[in-house]
C-alpha cells in the first residue's frame, strides 16, 4: 500500500501542473490575440485619424476659396454695368468732337459746353469707381490693345501704337474693353 500512497501523489502533482500550464497558454493566446486587436484598433483609429484632418483641411480649403469668390463677387459686381456705360461714354465723346470749337453759333457753343460737363461728370464718377483708360503711352501690350490696323507711318517704329480708335478701359484690375488701335508696319 506504500507504493499505491507514493504513486497518488505524483498524479495529483501532475495533474495540478497540467491545468496551470493549459490556463498559461490560453492567457498567453489571449493576450496576444487582445494585443493583435489593441493594434488593429490602433492602426484602425490613426487611419480615421488621418482621414478626419484630411477631410478637415479640404473643408478648410474649400470654405477659404469660395470666401475668395464672395469677395471678388462683390468687388467685381459693377463690372457689367461699367461695361454697360462704355458706349454712352463713346457717344459724348464723339458728339463733342463733331462740334467744332471755333463755331459762331452759339447755340452750338452751349451744346458743346452741356456735352462736356456730361462727359467730365462721367470720367469723375468712373475715377471714382476705378475704371481708368488704358494707356498708350507705354507702347503696344497685347493684354490691354487690339490691333484692328497696320498703317505706314514714317514719324514711328514699326509696331508702335498711330492712333486710338477707341479708348479701352480697365475696372480695378480687370480689363472691361482693349483699346482698338492701329499700329505702324
Amino acid at each position: 500500500m506504500a507504493d499505491k500512497k507514493k504513486k497518488e501523489p505524483e498524479t495529483v502533482e501532475t495533474r495540478e501542473e497540467n491545468p496551470a500550464e493549459e490556463t498559461e497558454e490560453k492567457l498567453n493566446e489571449e493576450m496576444q490575440t487582445e494585443e493583435s486587436e489593441l493594434t488593429t484598433c490602433r492602426e484602425a483609429l490613426k487611419a480615421c485619424e488621418d482621414k478626419y484632418l484630411r477631410m478637415h483641411a479640404e473643408f478648410e480649403n474649400i470654405k477659404k476659396r469660395m470666401e475668395r469668390e464672395k469677395e471678388k463677387s462683390v468687388a467685381y459686381a459693377q463690372e457689367a454695368f461699367a461695361k454697360d456705360l462704355l458706349p454712352i461714354m463713346d457717344a459724348l465723346e464723339l458728339a463733342i468732337a463733331s462740334i467744332p470749337e471755333e463755331s459762331e453759333d452759339e447755340h452750338l457753343q452751349k451744346l458743346r459746353e452741356g456735352v462736356q460737363l456730361t462727359l467730365d461728370n462721367f470720367v469723375k464718377t468712373f475715377e471714382k469707381h476705378h475704371i481708368k483708360v488704358v494707356e498708350i503711352d507705354e507702347g503696344f501690350d497685347p493684354n490691354f490693345h487690339d490691333a484692328v490696323m497696320q498703317v505706314d507711318s514714317d514719324a514711328h517704329e514699326s509696331g508702335e501704337i498711330v492712333q486710338v480708335l477707341q479708348k479701352g478701359y480697365t475696372y480695378k484690375e480687370r480689363l472691361l474693353r482693349p483699346a482698338m488701335v492701329s499700329v505702324a508696319k
